[in-house]
């Protein structure tokens, strides 16, 4: 006879029986909601006031009452934490650890367990595919860090999920603070149908005391910290900056500085005898951890990540210098955090940080299970902490004094006197005390539909007004739910202006568009000056230049009998075409834009087919400036540049002859000198074709290229680049680099055979894996683990694992 299941009442006192500390009062509140409510519960509580413990009650139900549950985090790394802490916690209640599994879109484990720990895009593609994935046994859904649904670019992910969720599956969803709960529950309940009940709390369990160091640098204020006895140190202290160069200058500015305690520094080095440091950034970050500091960005490489990780976590290292997305990710205790500046952002443009931001690294700061208080240090501008030196020493000296020789030394203090710099940009007092008592940020609606998701949506059904629906239950105000519905229009404009679905009723069309299927047609329209050729666009292109002409008409007053058909025409069928499942394919780059590659590259040569699939790979301002790519002359245009592309861009007017010559000379200016590289040719081409495509950023860079010319040896080039600081960033690069040719290759461009096209790419995927694989193997062999599959884009676990990009840590 099997095992009669407890009730919900009966597993509640099963839970807090098996809990070892007594639990906070929202924590307890939170329990008695979830486990008495019937459809969910939202808690919104600050960093440190074990929501982990919520989210478990969950799981300890779903083991339980063998139901299925998902946990859901928006980071990679954050999931691979809790999927050990949830194995963990499965053991401890008595059931397996098998029973806990590990779904991330390139790393699975156990995926047919009952409870999946899983990054938010999984859950989104599992509810998109409902003939494969039932979820009529899956019992509740876990979103942690739920505040990530007022993301710009990865928000849609939560709130498409919400929408999707059978009725049946109860919500628990964690948040920090957010300043509109009630507002979200209530459109929670009008346009889904789901009462959740809110659960909310602005007090730590560890109260945050917050100082502003005017008067100390950087590394004083931590040696500080460090000094003193357990109970009177202030570390370990997460300090954070808002650049990976910063924070190597700030790691090796310590690296003589006392900041270990007795006994610390012998296990620290017994700990790292056990790593190899021999390659890129290794003997630089080991001399720097052997003192007690670690650094964590992105531009180590994930296996010293993993090691910083775990040293801080053993209390072997006082310090960890990160940056800010570190908030966000993994926990790493902090007894203090210091903020080095105020303000993020290039120079001359930085901007005060804001507050949820900086709510979320305050968080940081206070274990509750060793302090009884977190510490928050604002350090002030090392300018001004000379100025106020200064103004100290001045002072000393009275302005009434009499005596010559105080006189005199006053005098050479003043000359003395420090000042700010113009071209600098400062922060103070005042700003660090506003963001300190500032609301949290709410939680919105931001950005649109992803191309993707909308092409598998349409896959579904051609109905329009379905979409519409979707749009319209965002949380928007009105004004921006009907710019998103506008926003629809276009994006559908320009699914059939590529050829990817017809429209029911059909676009109007201006007289000199020759195409009526939809293919890209080849009208002319004067440039402003006189002095430019034509410029050809588009169909699409040339159908909005005339409805922005008229509606430009009407607006000067101009007479304008009839208004233009397509500033007010909305389509309400989209029937998707064969090509429309090509979309499908691309999930490491704007689809639109891969289909676009795709026609293009068939004739392109290796070099060129490698810039182009480079430029698409989001590469941070900072990095691409080490990668640019070659000069003219020691990287001259390929067979696609030749051949094709140069021709099309001067018949269109998008560039001129001299645009396309080396240009030689000492007084020319950098505009002078441009040659428009192969991935800038191909923007200006595809900006061309499909001018309303706005989501879409291309950096041209030659780091693959260059990589493969030295033989794949990566210390070597790296090294050779002056790259060992980035190095964890160029080898992220060239693991989307593999997974995006991954994805090419299962479909073939025209103008080439498929044999030649899959060879080509298959080798580059080889030589890059096997560079890869000799610098750290054990992240090599995750991430492209998809890669190695053969993708399934109807039902496939990774068909729309990166709807808007792969997460990243």
């Amino acid at each position: 006879m099997p095992e009669a299941i407890p009730t919900r009442d009966e597993l509640a006192s099963l839970y807090l029986e098996q809990l070892v500390h007594e639990p906070y009062p929202v924590q307890e509140e939170a329990l008695l909601a979830w486990f008495t409510g019937d459809e969910g519960v939202m808690v919104c509580a600050p960093t440190g006031m074990g929501k982990t413990l919520i989210a478990e009650a969950a799981l300890f139900e779903a083991l339980h009452h063998r139901k299925i549950a998902y946990y859901t985090t928006p980071l990679i790394a954050l999931t691979d934490q809790k999927f050990q802490e949830m194995q963990a916690a499965a053991v401890r209640w008595g059931f397996r650890a098998d029973d806990v599994g590990l779904v991330t879109g390139n790393r699975s484990i156990n995926p047919q367990a009952q409870v999946l720990v899983v990054v938010a895009e999984i859950l989104l593609n599992r509810l998109l595919h409902p003939a494969a994935f039932d979820f009529s046994h899956v019992g509740s859904v876990v979103m942690d860090e739920f505040h990530n649904f007022a993301d710009r670019e990865r928000g849609i992910v939560w709130e498409i999920a919400l929408g999707l969720l059978p009725q049946h599956v109860r919500l628990l969803l964690l948040s920090a603070t957010v300043g509109n709960s009630g507002e979200f529950i209530g459109w929670l309940r009008r346009n889904h149908h789901r009462s959740v009940q809110l659960i909310q709390s602005t007090e730590r369990r560890v109260p945050l005391s917050y100082q502003w160091v005017g008067d100390q640098l950087l590394n004083e204020q931590l040696e500080d910290m460090a000094s003193g006895d357990e109970p009177s140190r202030r570390t370990p202290a997460l300090v954070f900056c808002f650049n990976r160069e910063e924070c190597w200058s700030v790691a090796e500015q310590l690296k003589g500085k006392a900041l270990l305690a007795g006994g610390q520094q012998k296990l620290l080095a017994a700990e790292a005898e056990k790593y190899d440091w021999s390659q890129g950034a290794g003997p630089k970050l080991k001399q720097i951890l052997l003192r007690g500091v670690g650094v964590h960005h992105a531009g180590l490489l994930p296996k010293y990540r993993r090691i910083v990780e775990e040293f801080f976590q053993k209390k072997l290292l006082s310090v960890a210098v990160c940056t800010e997305t570190l908030a966000a990710g993994i926990n790493l205790p902090a007894r203090s955090v210091v903020l080095t500046s105020l303000m993020k952002g290039p120079p001359g443009e930085k901007t005060l940080i804001d507050a949820s931001s900086a709510h979320q690294m305050f968080g940081r700061a206070g274990r509750p299970q060793f302090d009884d208080r977190g510490f928050v240090y604002a350090i002030a501008h090392e300018d001004d902490v000379k100025i106020a030196r200064w103004q100290e020493k001045y002072d000393q000296i009275p302005e009434n004094t009499k005596d010559p020789g105080l006189l005199a030394a006053k005098k050479k203090i003043k000359k003395k006197m420090p000042t700010r710099r113009k071209n600098e940009q400062y922060w103070n007092q005042a700003q660090f005390e506003k963001l300190i008592i500032a609301p949290p940020g709410k939680l919105y609606s931001k950005g649109s539909l992803p191309w993707r998701l909308l092409a598998y949506l349409l896959q579904i059904s051609p109905e329009v007004e379905r979409l519409r629906v979707v749009v319209g239950k965002r949380l928007m105000d009105a004004k921006r739910i009907e710019a998103g519905q506008r926003a629809l229009d276009r994006m559908l404009m320009t699914l059939w202006a590529g050829g990817f679905v017809t429209l029911e009723p059909e676009p109007p069309k201006p007289a000199d568009a020759a195409s009526t299927d939809g293919s890209a047609a080849s009208p002319t329209t004067p440039d402003a000056s006189s002095n430019q050729p034509a410029k050809k666009l588009g169909l699409l292109g040339t159908i909005l230049q005339a409805a922005q002409a008229e509606a430009s008409q009407r607006e000067s007053g101009s007479s304008a009998r009839h208004e233009p058909e397509s500033s007010s025409y909305r389509p309400l069928l989209a029937h998707p075409k064969p090509t429309l499942e090509t979309l499908l394919v691309f999930r490491s780059v704007n689809p639109i834009y891969g289909a676009f590659l795709l026609g293009q590259l068939g004739p392109a040569d290796r070099a060129e087919r490698i810039q182009a699939f480079e430029s698409v790979l989001d590469v941070p301002g900072s990095m691409a400036k080490l990668i640019r790519v070659p000069r003219f002359e020691d990287l001259p245009p390929g067979t696609l540049a030749l051949g094709r592309l140069d021709n099309e861009l001067l018949q269109r007017g998008l560039v001129s002859a001299e645009d396309l010559k080396p240009k030689t000379g000492f007084n020319l200016t950098w505009e002078e000198r441009w040659v428009p590289t192969l991935a800038e040719k191909l923007r200006l081409l595809f900006d061309s074709e499909f001018p309303d495509v706005k989501d879409l950023r291309t950096t041209p860079v030659w780091s693959a290229g260059e990589l493969l010319a030295l033989g794949g040896d990566f210390n070597k080039y790296v090294t050779a680049k002056t790259l060992t600081k980035q190095e964890g960033m160029i080898f992220r690069h060239l693991l989307r680099l593999i997974l995006l040719c991954g994805e090419f290759l299962q479909v073939s461009p025209p103008d080439t055979s498929a044999d030649e096209w899959r060879a080509d790419l298959t080798d580059v995927i080889e030589r890059l894996t096997k560079s890869c694989r000799t610098v750290d193997p054990d992240s090599t062999d995750k991430a492209i683990e998809a890669a190695q599959a053969t993708p399934d884009v109807v039902t496939g676990e990774t068909a729309l694992t990166t709807v808007v990009g792969l997460p990243s840590t």
